[in-house]
């Protein structure tokens, strides 16, 4: 029924002992024998000065303070190849020391004790992954993993980790062995870099730097890493879900709480087809297709996107002229305008100039650059259509300062004294400073390794990147990255199990606890077909669908979604198939029309009992709605 052998596990370290739940009392005891092994000496928690090279690598999962009062780090070493690990402590080329970041559950939880063993009593680890792939779990659970707690509940740790390859985990993935030498690489197109259907040809000038970018990371990773390219070859989502097992097994728990976000849902979905048995709770929001992406195509995933894009000419036209300053009276009417805007922006863009209060030189809004813009809107529409409204308003008149305040903060600054500050670390430290929300070097290492060898000539790809934009006019000319990511690379896993035939043929796989699969009705790069697609392969399992626009869950606040999430975990109650939460809000609402939240959260509400943590739950989902990724 499997098409996945089942690995044996190593005797990589010392593990714990099997559906142990590690209690706040437990762990408080391991963190005092800790502080005593490390001869008192402890990083702190300042979170400006918490540096990770101040916690020493082990083979055992060691705690230590970091970042908060609440927060617990640790840096476990872990084979570089899992298939052979070393029996004698090797050197960095041999290991990989993971980054690991725990949220500690609050004393007695935050539920109330039903007497069937539901409630205050700890729960052990819910781990989380932010996506990506090459999303750091450090710097999610820094972000928002009060408020993912809140959900599952206070009386669960939450875990995350910075992926190998990733952020403070190293070997750190890089493409360029100077960082001088990427800085310069990007301000020779950077963010202006045109999208496929800026101009005629444009798509073979993408093809050709991307294998230009593939041969420069392939051959420094060569170089720095060592051999084939170092972790280049071990950096499959398999070794990831390989090394999530190892910490559960550290912490002394034998089965996996999980909850993954986008790319997460792949995480989630390989760890439960190589270890069904080892799945106690799992919940995948933001389906990726696990068919397509083990086979690389990348076609479907778009299949949503047009509906998001849809969502802002609707609710722009709902909202009306004092919400929304590009309305028109009809969508349609919305939707020319924007057409003939981005017409008008391919012949003429709109010039920013320099000024004490602006750009420092003069910048060009170009139609690629707009185009990129609204894709990213897509992702988040509560929080992003209200402020792209009013940049298309500028640009509609002429004015490009709306648009630079809008897209400054997430560009990154090139001016003269940052290439002269760029410092270079070494992959095999840790980075100092505080985290940052990914690697993008990572990126196309794991993707393309999960992918099948992708060998497209330059005219192929132009087929490919035509029928993306016609599956998706409104996303398919910027979303083509995903797949122009993998031109050129040629460094294969040495693990790659053969996922793609047991997700392309439907096999059945039982697990033993149902997944929930969670996600909304228009989902920009994960649409709902992906989460049904997926579902079929796992037994038991279901679909939650939260009736809202954008990627993930997380986009748009649901308390209804975040109450089923809830008892998933606390209860382990399965909402019925078919199920459907509202959101909270949609784009252009006010986020509070009446003292009680929208109509739309009143009706979520109604859908449980009143709870003591009602007030921190609704919190939670606006916090995480409103908090900027991408």
């Amino acid at each position: 029924m499997l098409a996945v052998a089942l690995f044996s596990l190593s005797a990589w370290g010392e593990k714990g002992v099997f559906g142990r739940h590690w209690t706040p009392a437990l762990l408080a005891d391991q963190d005092r024998n800790n502080a005593d092994n490390n001869n008192g000496t402890k990083p702190g928690t300042d979170p400006d000065s918490f540096n990770w090279a101040s916690i020493p690598p082990a083979r055992t999962l060691i705690w230590h303070p970091c970042y908060s009062p609440d927060h617990d780090c640790a840096r476990l070493e872990v084979p570089m190849d899992w298939q052979a690990p070393p029996t004698t402590p090797s050197d960095l080329s041999k290991r990989v020391i993971l980054a690991i970041i725990r949220l500690r559950a609050a004393a007695g939880g935050n539920q109330t004790d039903d007497g069937n063993g539901n409630g205050s009593g700890y729960r052990g680890p819910v781990f989380t992954n932010p996506g990506g792939p090459s999303g750091s779990g450090v710097w999610s659970l820094l972000d928002h993993g009060r408020e993912l707690q809140a959900i599952v509940g206070r009386n669960h740790d939450l875990v995350s980790w910075d992926p190998r390859g990733v952020g403070f985990s190293v070997p750190r993935i890089e493409c360029w062995a100077e960082t001088r030498d990427g800085i310069v690489w990007e301000l020779k197109d950077g963010h202006q870099t045109a999208v496929a259907d800026a101009h005629p040809g444009v798509v073979y000038d993408l093809y050709a730097r991307a294998g230009a970018l593939a041969g420069v990371c392939e051959g420094n990773a060569a170089a720095e890493l060592g051999g084939e390219g170092g972790i280049l070859g071990f950096s499959s989502t398999v070794y990831h879900a390989r090394d999530m097992l190892e910490v559960l097994e550290q912490m002394g728990e034998e089965k996996l709480r999980y909850w993954g976000f986008s790319y997460g849902t792949v995480l989630g979905g390989t760890f439960a087809a190589m270890w069904p048995g080892r799945v106690e709770r799992i919940v995948n929001d933001g389906n990726v297709n696990y068919a397509e992406w083990y086979d690389g195509v990348y076609t479907t995933f778009l299949d949503d996107a047009d509906k998001v894009m849809s969502a802002f000419y609707d609710f722009c036209h709902l909202a009306g002229p004092d919400r929304c300053a590009f309305y028109s009276p009809t969508p349609s009417q919305i939707r020319d305008r924007l057409d003939a805007l981005l017409a008008r922006l391919r012949i003429a863009p709109v010039l920013i100039p320099a000024s004490p209060s602006g750009p420092t030189l003069p910048e060009l809004v170009t139609y690629s650059r707009v185009r990129r813009m609204l894709s990213t809107a897509l992702y988040q529409p509560i929080l992003r259509f209200s402020r792209v409204a009013a940049v298309l308003a500028g640009l509609e008149s002429g004015n490009g300062t709306a648009f630079y305040e809008y897209t400054s903060p997430e560009t990154p600054s090139h001016s003269s004294s940052t290439l002269c500050l760029a410092e270079t670390h070494s992959p095999f430290s840790p980075l100092p400073g505080y985290p940052s929300e990914g690697n993008p070097s990572a990126f196309p290492a794991i993707m393309c390794s999960d992918a099948e060898p992708f060998n497209s000539t330059p005219e192929e790809f132009a087929a490919y990147a035509e029928q993306l934009q016609k599956r998706s006019p409104a996303a398919g000319a910027v979303q083509l990255d995903f797949r122009l990511a993998c031109v050129g690379r040629k460094i294969r896993p040495k693990w790659r199990p053969d996922f793609k035939g047991m997700f392309e043929d439907n096999e059945r796989v039982r697990t033993s606890f149902p997944i929930l699969f969670v996600n909304n009705l228009a989902d920009n790069v994960t649409p709902l077909i992906s989460a049904r697609n997926n579902s079929r392969v796992f037994e038991d399992s279901v679909v939650l669908v939260q009736n809202s626009w954008g990627h993930t869950t997380l986009a748009a606040p649901s308390e209804c979604t975040a109450r089923w999430i809830n008892r998933y975990f606390q209860e382990g109650v399965v909402p019925p198939e078919g199920t459907i939460c509202e959101g909270d809000l949609v784009p252009f609402e006010e986020e509070a029309n009446t003292e009680g939240g929208s109509e739309r959260a009143g009706i979520a509400a109604r859908s449980f009992e009143e709870r003591d943590d009602s007030d921190e739950v609704k919190s939670a989902v606006k916090n995480l709605a409103s908090r900027q990724r991408v």
